[in-house]
Formats: C-alpha cells, sequence, structure tokens
C-alpha cells in the first residue's frame, strides 16, 4: 500500500492514541473518537486511509452489522480485512476502523444510509451491498423515498458493483442506475414503506416474491442469487445449505448477500460458507448473558421491521423483556411504536423496561397485550424465574443493558 503522507500519519497515529486512551479508561470502545481525531487534524484522512484498498461499504436500515460481521468473516479468506466491527458507522467510525487496520488490504465498511452518498465518493469502494430501506428515527432520517433518491444519484455512473436485494422495490429503484448490479432476492418480510412505485408513484401488484407496478415498467429483476428457506441458490444454481449460527430468516438473508459480496471478491461459496458458520453474536446481538440462574439471550430491534424480525426470532414459549429508549441515537420521537403489531405477544408474560416504558405500555394496553411495568432492567430480570428469557431493546437499551453484563460481544 502507498505511504501516508506526513500529516495524515500523524493524524492516524493520535487517532489510535485516542482510541485506546478510551478503551483504558473505560469511556467506550475508541472506534468514534478516534476517528474525530484524526479527522480534525487531517479532513482528508478518510480518502488517503481508503487508497489502494479493496472496500465493500454495507448499507441498509436493518441488518448492516450483521452482513459486515458476515462478509468480513468470509473475506478473511484472503488476509486481513478492516472493519467497523461495532457499528461506528459514520465517517469518524470508517477513519477509526481503517486506522487501526493500516495494512489490511481489504476493508468492509457499514454505513449509515444518509451517509452512503458521501462514503462512496470519498472512499471509491468497489463493491457497495444494499439491502434494506425503512421507516427509521422520523426526527431524524429523512423520508426513505429521498434516501434511495440520493442512492440512486450516487450510484449513477460509478463503476461500483453492486450487490442489491431486488425483493425491496425501493433498493432496486436505487441500485439501478449502477454499471453493475448483481441482484440478490433477499426476502422482504416488512412490506409497510413499499406499497406504491417509486419511479412513477403507481401502486405496486405484489404475487408471493415478485412485484410489478401497475402503471409503468418498473418491476422486480431477476436474482442471480436467492434465499429460499434455509437455503441459498448461487448464480449456477447449486443450492448451498446455510447452517450459520445466527438465528432467524433475517439472518439466513445477510448470510446470502454476504456469499454475493464474497463472490465479487473472488472467495467462492465453498470457501465463504465456513467462515460464515463461525459466527455466532454481532456486537452483543443473539449473545446469552448468565445472572442467578436466568440465562436472558438478547435481541435488537430499533424500527418496525427490526422489531418483526425479533418476533421470528424470540421463543413464543418464553417471558420475554422489552426495553424502549428514545436517546439520540435512537430517535426522540417514539410514534414508530404504533406501527409495530404486538399482538404476537398476546399470551406471554410480557415484562416492560426502559426509559419510554409509559410509551410502550400504552402501545401494548391498546394492542391487548397484558404486561408488568419494571423501573430498571434488573428488576424485570429479577422477577423472572430461573432458566431462559428473551430480551428485545432498541438501541441505547440494548447498549445499556450490554453494560450490566460487561458489554457481552
Amino acid at each position: 500500500m502507498t505511504q501516508l503522507p506526513l500529516r495524515a500519519q500523524l493524524a492516524s497515529a493520535l487517532g489510535r492514541s485516542a482510541a485506546t486512551l478510551s478503551r483504558m479508561t473505560g469511556r467506550g470502545d475508541g472506534s468514534v473518537i478516534g476517528g474525530r481525531i484524526g479527522l480534525l487534524l487531517e479532513p482528508d484522512l478518510l480518502r488517503q486511509l481508503a487508497r489502494d484498498r479493496k472496500l465493500a461499504l454495507v448499507s441498509a436500515t436493518n441488518g448492516k452489522t450483521t452482513t459486515t460481521r458476515l462478509i468480513t468473516s468470509a473475506l478473511l479468506e484472503l488476509g486481513e480485512v478492516a472493519t467497523n466491527a461495532f457499528g461506528a458507522n459514520m465517517p469518524a467510525g470508517h477513519v477509526s476502523a481503517l486506522a487501526q487496520h493500516k495494512r489490511a488490504p481489504y476493508g468492509v465498511l457499514e454505513v449509515d444510509e444518509k451517509y452512503l452518498p458521501q462514503v462512496l465518493d470519498t472512499t471509491g469502494a468497489g463493491v457497495v451491498c444494499l439491502m434494506n430501506l425503512s421507516r427509521d428515527q422520523m426526527d431524524r432520517a429523512a423520508e426513505i423515498w429521498l434516501l434511495a433518491q440520493k442512492w440512486r444519484k450516487a450510484l449513477s455512473g460509478r463503476p461500483t458493483h453492486v450487490i442489491a436485494n431486488c425483493d425491496d422495490p425501493l433498493v432496486t429503484w436505487a441500485a439501478s442506475t449502477a454499471a453493475k448490479v448483481t441482484w440478490v432476492a433477499g426476502g422482504q418480510r416488512w412490506k409497510e414503506d413499499s406499497w406504491c412505485c417509486p419511479e412513477c408513484g403507481g401502486p405496486l401488484d405484489r404475487k408471493d416474491a415478485d412485484w410489478a407496478c401497475r402503471e409503468c415498467t418498473f418491476h422486480r429483476p431477476e436474482p442471480q442469487w436467492a434465499v429460499d428457506g434455509d437455503s441459498a441458490i448461487d448464480p449456477r444454481g447449486q443450492r448451498w445449505l446455510l447452517d450459520i449460527q445466527l438465528p432467524g430468516q433475517a439472518n439466513r438473508s445477510n448470510a446470502v448477500m454476504a456469499l454475493a459480496v464474497a463472490e465479487a471478491f473472488g472467495v467462492t461459496v465453498d470457501r465463504a460458507l465456513p467462515r460464515l458458520r463461525e459466527v455466532t453474536s454481532v456486537a452483543g446481538r443473539y449473545t446469552t448473558v448468565e445472572r442467578d440462574g436466568r440465562h436472558a439471550r438478547l435481541l435488537l430491534a430499533k424500527n418496525p421491521a427490526g422489531w418483526l424480525e425479533a418476533f421470528d426470532v424470540a421463543d413464543p414459549q418464553l417471558p420475554v423483556i422489552l426495553s424502549v429508549n428514545a436517546q439520540g441515537p435512537d430517535g426522540r420521537d417514539t410514534s414508530w411504536l404504533w406501527d409495530v403489531d404486538y399482538r404476537i405477544l398476546r399470551g406471554r408474560p410480557v415484562f416492560v423496561t426502559g426509559e419510554r416504558r409509559l410509551d410502550l405500555a400504552l402501545r401494548l394496553d391498546v394492542a391487548e397485550v397484558a404486561f408488568t411495568l419494571c423501573d430498571t432492567f434488573n428488576e424485570a430480570l429479577a422477577m423472572q424465574p430461573p432458566g431462559r428469557v428473551d430480551v428485545i431493546a432498541n438501541y441505547t437499551a440494548f447498549q445499556h443493558i450490554r453494560s450490566e453484563f460487561g458489554r457481552a460481544v
């Protein structure tokens, strides 16, 4: 790799030192502060760190941290990989990740949906993975059609190889301007944000996995890859069992997206799939933690689509603790709770906690779901009998619970 200019070397070194100090003092994992300091000293540091590397950018409303982890595992077949493993998905996090692995020839970066055009322009990444777009953080994120429009404009005319989920009409529309697209039938359980055609505004007709606009020619492209139950089907029609350890249909979709990206880097399925099987948890997601005989499995759900996937993974025979905050990273607006169908929890022991527990309690009351209101997570956990319990929490509530157990990964 080309040696960095002296100013960039200094900025990178000081950023790494700040990140190390942050970890040593227990203030955080250093994945943001190091990048911020580096960018303060050298505003063009991300571009310089990205130069000469083969990069993949991963963006979506849901699943990007997990898919980034899966792709990274697959690409380890080729050598060292730089990645923002803990979800710091804005430029400061990208700088920190690349600086920490300054000699890695490969990089896989999770990118916040809003920042994708900027990061793509800065890094010139050769591969972009786009999975889904749905409502999220309503007080911060723009209308998702506007996000899709920004993606579409950013990809237009670029030589970037895009791996895109063709089951999501917004993702398909955004990716269709790219010079090269590999279409993946990754599924779309949450459809409430894509009943209208992004091309003309007409209604979309849906039949099984297929969709097409009733008023123009916009339609679902033919996929090269597909997830079919517990298997992936590759472009040659070969079926591969997705016997990964991460649970749920959404993670099998994430896995087939990861396999498609890995093949774009030259890693065949037979080499990539064993790497994917090694991933057991992602930044605390799906981890089971234990206290006083109570085994709590941690599930993250940040928005309506995410809650739908969490319900798919949660065991209906177990009690469930729900925790919701509304801090900056969550979005201050909790009106999205009314888009989640909580009736699936009827008949289960449900315990509600978090800073916005009263908002969630009202939503559950309207859905006729019986629940117990708890002041803290510890109180909710202490009320459980010894055995297993599922915990579903949004972002900062999830991080708070992780910290209770030493930020389990």
